[in-house]
């Protein structure tokens, strides 16, 4: 086990290079198994959920090859397997995707229900529903979701979803890929995410049209080839860095970035009285003095997304005033907010919303992440905070930020990697 150790207290000002994201590599990556040719996929993250997910398409058979040029080439031509076992599934959520694509592909699948950050329920029965309505007959057994088709393809549908989910889109829309006839999917996901697995899907022969809306119609296809695929920029990862040169009354540049992914989290920042400036690929931000506290309330894509509701707490908790933040999308979201209460921040629960009023200085202290983006505002406190600050559990940040701090020293941030045995004693700040 692994710690970060945080020195507070300096402002962060450099330039970052901001990796693929790595909730469209993960549908790219499974894409795969939807053909029996290569898909070759750049701009892929290292990270753990990357290196689960590539474990398990190894496990079903996939033959998986990476080049110089750290270009990813899966070839998913002679599975061995149908069944994705617990032991991977447990820690990463995204692998329920295998679902849609073995069943379209091959009329069976076996999926372990799936685990991953405990940040509240993320219930699969909209997966499960929408296939049975495409013809699948499914079951739940000792913990493994059980599909079949008593046809050879599975059959175009009307599926309406009652939320709108992420993962469900992407499973559905790749499962619709392969099935006879039409398939339309209405209140879907709009995610940047979605619509860059729609545009893999589209490069292997797929038609799909309204990727972006929250109608996506597809028209199933007897088989899909091979394409070549270049994974969008990591928004949350950007939105991290920014809140980060925030925080500390810091300025940085950006590169390999979409801003226009990030207009919800830019009018925030403005709001809190950061200067940024952005261009095709590149964001620069400055922050000139202490922030403002801004209210948040998280929503569906292109609303303020969940995954930056953490960072933002901790951007409110230094800030000048006192701001709300709710939470709409994930009951179980706040289990930052004791971590940094131990490092004297006034945060007030009631139900789903959290009052912050902004205090004067954080005191380092010995904190635990609790899951992947409560682990990138920990990391973000300890930047601001006096003393020494350090982080267990950092298994969470690793998987959905790519060498973090390292990023983070070339900007000036005191910070190091240690093994739990060689982790520094706290002490508190009075």
């Amino acid at each position: 086990m692994e710690s970060l150790v945080i020195r507070g207290g300096q402002p962060l000002r450099g330039d970052v290079r901001i990796g693929g994201a790595k909730n469209a590599a993960l549908p790219v990556l499974i894409s795969a198994l939807l053909t029996d040719q290569d898909l070759l996929v750049a701009n892929v993250p290292h990270l753990r959920d990357i290196t689960t997910a590539l474990e398990l398409l190894g496990r079903l058979g996939a033959r998986i090859e990476v080049d110089e040029k750290s270009v990813i080439r899966v070839n998913a031509g002679k599975l061995i397997s149908r069944r994705a076992p617990y032991e991977l599934v447990k820690t990463m959520r995204a692998s329920i995707l295998v679902l849609g694509p073995l069943l379209a592909r091959f009329g069976q699948a076996e999926v372990s229900l799936p685990g991953g950050c405990a940040i509240g329920s993320r219930p699969v029965d909209l997966h499960i529903r929408a296939l049975e309505q495409m013809g699948a007959t499914i079951t739940v057994e000792e913990g493994y979701i059980k599909a079949s088709t008593s046809r050879h393809r599975l059959q175009g549908a009307k599926i309406v979803f009652d939320t709108v989910t992420v993962t469900g889109t992407e499973n559905l829309m790749m499962a619709a890929t392969l099935a006879e006839g039409a398939t339309v999917l209405e209140n879907a996901a709009r995610e940047p995410e979605v619509v860059d697995l729609a545009n893999c899907l589209a490069a292997m022969g797929a038609r799909i049209e309204g990727a972006g809306t929250d109608v996506i119609e597809i028209e199933g296809v007897a088989n899909l080839t091979g394409a070549a695929h270049r994974v969008i920029p990591d928004r949350i990862e950007a939105g991290t860095f920014m809140v980060a040169a925030a925080v500390t009354q810091g300025e940085m540049r950006l590169h390999d970035v979409n801003p226009g992914h990030l207009d919800a989290v830019i009018v925030r920042l403005r709001d809190a009285g950061a200067q940024i400036s952005v261009s095709q690929s590149e964001l620069s931000l400055k922050m000139p003095e202490r922030p403002d506290a801004v209210s948040i309330s998280t929503a569906p894509y292109p609303g303020f997304p969940t995954d930056m509701q953490a960072q933002f707490m901790l951007l409110n908790c230094v800030s000048e005033g006192t701001a709300s933040i709710t939470e709409h999308i994930f009951e179980n979201r706040f289990m930052h907010v004791h971590e940094l209460q131990r490092m004297g921040a006034d945060i007030t629960l009631h139900g789903n919303t959290a009052l912050v009023r902004g205090v004067d200085q954080l005191g380092g202290a010995q904190v635990m992440a609790t899951d992947l983006r409560a682990s990138a505002c920990l990391v973000l406190a300890g930047l601001v905070a006096r003393e020494q600050t350090v982080i267990g559990r950092i298994y969470h940040i690793d998987r959905g930020y790519d060498c973090i701090e390292e990023k983070l020293l070339q900007c000036g941030a005191d910070i190091r990697r240690v093994s739990d045995s060689r982790s520094p004693r706290v002490h508190a700040v009075q």
